[in-house]
């Protein structure tokens, strides 16, 4: 059995900071400001339908306005980006994303491109990710902002921290590298193409892993008292959710190590409401 101190409880994190967010979101209410968050949906995909209801329930409760543009799959690419400019120019939306994947039709990287930086709450326009690799970001991706949010709940200071991260995607593995680089530890990034991964890995005071892989690290590839982050959701053999860490493997080895579910995932939304709480913040100080 695992001591609960052991756990980075990300649902706790995510409802001890819902309190202090709802208190600076009346704060700017008492300003005149309503914080803004427009969510763009193409289709039905039924997973990425998921995903908007949870950020609509998040930040609704939180009192943010909440702005759903669901358009049907044959929605031409000049329809959409025409209300990506529309949001872009809109003084009352601070923050927006377009839930991904879009159809094939519509160029995903033109889709991305035409989101204003300063409205970019995915962190995900070339502009965003140069900035954040500067070390000046504006907006920082979700998963890997509240990835650093809840460590720093439990104060874990990663500073001359040995890293791995098991994973190079653009939306976890390469952001969450470059936040942690600007926390001063010591980063390695590893993917399909790693030679020796679990002697890699072995040597990580910190790991973190996002390859979608069920229960693919096991206690021989993590040192000793190591802090795990399993950014994975998967299903295991039996259809029950787990990650791509074994945790009943894994558990008793570690310092602390993330609970799927209940871990990474809810930190996701909270990051992404903080950040529209900072920009509504800057947009009421002028």
């Amino acid at each position: 059995m695992v001591i609960s101190v052991n756990l980075l409880e990300g649902k706790k994190v995510a409802t001890s900071l819902d309190e202090t967010m709802t208190k600076r979101v009346q704060v700017l209410k008492e300003k005149g400001v309503t914080p803004g968050l427009a969510v763009i949906l193409v289709g039905d995909n039924s997973a990425s339908a998921v995903y908007v209801r949870n950020k609509k329930r998040r930040a609704e409760k939180l009192g943010i306005d909440f702005q759903l543009i669901h358009f049907d799959t044959t929605v031409t690419e000049k329809e959409l980006l025409s209300k990506i400019n529309e949001l872009n120019n809109d003084p009352a939306i601070d923050g927006f994303i377009v839930q991904l994947p879009v159809p094939d039709h519509i160029d995903e990287d033109k889709v991305i491109e035409a989101i204003s930086p300063a409205k970019d709450v995915d962190g995900f326009t070339p502009i965003s990710v140069g900035n954040l690799w500067i070390g000046t970001p504006l907006t920082k991706p979700a998963t890997a902002s509240g990835i650093l949010m809840m460590l720093d709940y439990y104060n874990v200071d990663l500073d001359g921290k040995n890293v791995v991260i098991v994973g190079r995607s653009n939306i976890v593995g390469k952001p969450t590298a470059a936040l942690m680089l600007n926390r001063n530890a010591t980063v390695t990034i590893t993917h399909s193409h790693t030679k020796n991964l679990k002697e890699i890995t072995s040597k990580a005071d910190v790991l973190v892993v996002a390859i979608g892989q069920a229960k693919f690290i096991k206690k021989d590839y993590v040192k000793d008292q190591a802090i795990v982050i399993d950014v994975g959701m998967d299903r295991d053999e039996n259809g029950k959710l787990c990650g791509d860490v074994d945790f009943d493997d894994v558990k008793d080895h570690v310092s602390m190590i993330t609970p799927v579910p209940g871990g990474v995932g809810p930190m996701t939304i909270t990051a992404l409401v903080d950040q529209v709480i900072e920009l509504a913040e800057g947009r009421a100080n002028g």
